[in-house]
């Protein structure tokens, strides 16, 4: 039976053929597969696979190391620990070192988080390419039997998939090499070995979206029976983050418009909602989330749970205290009392502390979200009294969010903010404050600071070690040696 490594070799995740290992990887389906026998279920089995590099589930790449970063996926650490919402546990022990070590940016280009990051990615952009190869040929489609509705939305999937994938690497490392094709062997792997300008990785996410969107059917969701699938809504709501990221703030308003048009998504009247295990897929403000399932084989659970078992993930003094006085959303967060982090359990109880195997989603994209990139935007072009009331429709949803015990928050909890106000410094200061507590723990906060040019600012002041270098993290040093020195590092490291 042939057998199937997760190689690293020059920083790619590839999947490329060998004989050392006792078991094939997880959900994956190697290209013979597909080339041998090409059915709707193997085309459809690569399309699903290429979604799991997004999930928590602890032990899914290689050897579940947690000195590779690849214990669980370390986009907590690289955002809101970095960030100064998170420390790693309640109580410092020493335990995963390096997650402190990213936390007080103390870090080298040997620390896990950033090779675990760069390989969750890049084996998402891997599995994604194999599966564009076979679903862009016609004969492998009709081999298999595939209708084209179906064939065409799949693509447009995993199109949005590797712009997904390439968004984070982009974001986080600047240049990194890019791969659009399946390769088949080590030379292959050696010629894209380099580094390219950020700005072709760019171009290739908006054409790969650009793609995606004229793939997947214009509807709330892609597959009515599978509502975790890319959607339509998914794919523009991606396109206004990759503007909103490049400043193109006409852009960013272009497509939420057009989005916001549809009226497929809007705020639930109950903060909680999007989290809530109970009201998986049945919110209306949820656009893009990983679908963990327990008790299944292999196991598909958020393994975020387990490390809540051991106490990770305790919020700053900075992230408590940065709450306005009776906010709903800081004790749906977090309850620092009992030390249990309710956004990240799917539950108002500690059912799931300890549960690496809990059904709780992961949410990647919310309507709450998209608001606030629109709010930024018209602040961006100049118009004050729309970016207000974008941040105002927020916080009244926040403050008529029943409170944790079932009451309602005090009078004058989360008033509006002065739509006369046109000093744009203030209304940043609203807009940063509002992300903050409107999306804690849900892996923005860094990214936010970077992008808005406060990260030195802001860390410093919380006594980190933050230095200009670090508005890119560090290219793996692995991947570097592995790559002979083909692939470079970022400056400062």
């Amino acid at each position: 039976m042939k057998t199937y490594i997760y190689s690293s070799l020059l920083g790619l995740g590839l999947m490329l053929a060998a004989c050392n290992m006792e078991k094939d990887p997880i959900g994956l389906l190697t290209p013979d597969q597909i080339s041998d026998s090409p059915s709707e279920a193997t085309l459809t089995s690569a399309v699903n696979s290429t979604y799991e590099p997004l999930r928590n589930t602890t032990g899914f790449l290689g050897d579940g190391s947690w000195t590779r970063g690849l214990f669980i996926r370390p986009d907590f650490v690289m955002e809101d620990i970095a960030g100064g919402d998170m420390n790693k546990k309640w109580v410092s022990d020493g335990d995963q070192a390096w997650m402190d070590e990213v936390g007080r940016f103390s870090f080298t280009a040997d620390n896990p988080a950033f090779n675990g990051l760069w390989t969750y990615a890049f084996e998402g952009v891997s599995r994604a390419n194999l599966a564009i190869d076979k679903l862009g040929n016609p004969e492998t489609v009709q081999q298999a039997g595939v209708s084209q509705d179906l064939a065409r939305r799949m693509l447009g999937e995993v199109l949005f998939l590797r712009a997904y994938y390439y968004f984070e690497l982009v974001t986080n490392f600047g240049d990194v090499p890019l791969l659009t094709k399946p390769l088949t062997d080590f030379d292959e792997a050696y010629e894209v070995a380099v580094r390219v300008p950020k700005e072709q990785i760019w171009q290739q996410i908006n054409a790969d979206l650009q793609q995606a969107a004229q793939l997947i059917p214009d509807t709330r969701r892609a597959a009515e029976n599978e509502p975790w699938r890319v959607s339509w809504g998914a794919v523009l709501a991606l396109e206004a983050k990759v503007a909103l990221f490049n400043e193109q703030w006409q852009e960013v308003l272009t497509k939420i418009d057009r989005l916001q048009q549809k009226g497929y998504f809007n705020l639930n009247s109950n903060y909680f909602d999007s989290f809530s295990n109970s009201k998986k897929f049945n919110d209306r403000e949820v656009i893009f989330a990983y679908n963990h399932t327990q008790g299944t084989l292999p196991k598909n659970g958020n393994g975020i749970g387990s490390l809540l078992g051991w106490g990770f993930l305790a919020p700053t003094d900075d992230f408590v205290a940065s709450f306005e006085p009776n906010d709903p959303r800081l004790d749906y967060t977090v309850n620092v009392a009992d030390r249990l982090v309710y956004k990240l359990m799917g539950e108002l109880n500690a059912a799931n502390r300890g549960n690496g195997d809990s059904p709780t989603n992961k949410i990647l994209i919310r309507w709450a979200d998209v608001l606030l990139w629109k709010a930024e935007a018209y602040l961006e072009t100049g118009d004050y009294q729309q970016a207000i009331r974008l941040i105002n429709e927020v916080r009244a949803r926040a403050r008529n969010t029943s409170t944790v015990t079932g009451g309602t928050a005090p009078s004058g909890t989360l008033p509006d903010r002065n739509l006369q106000v046109t000093d744009p410094a203030i209304i940043k200061a609203w807009l940063m404050q509002e992300r903050r507590a409107e999306l804690g723990f849900e892996h923005h906060r860094f990214s936010d600071l970077r992008r808005w040019g406060v990260a030195e600012q802001v860390l410093k002041a919380m006594g980190k070690n933050f230095n200009p270098n670090h508005y890119l993290y560090p290219v793996p040093q692995r991947e570097i040696d592995l790559s002979g020195g083909t692939i470079t590092q970022n400056s400062g490291y």
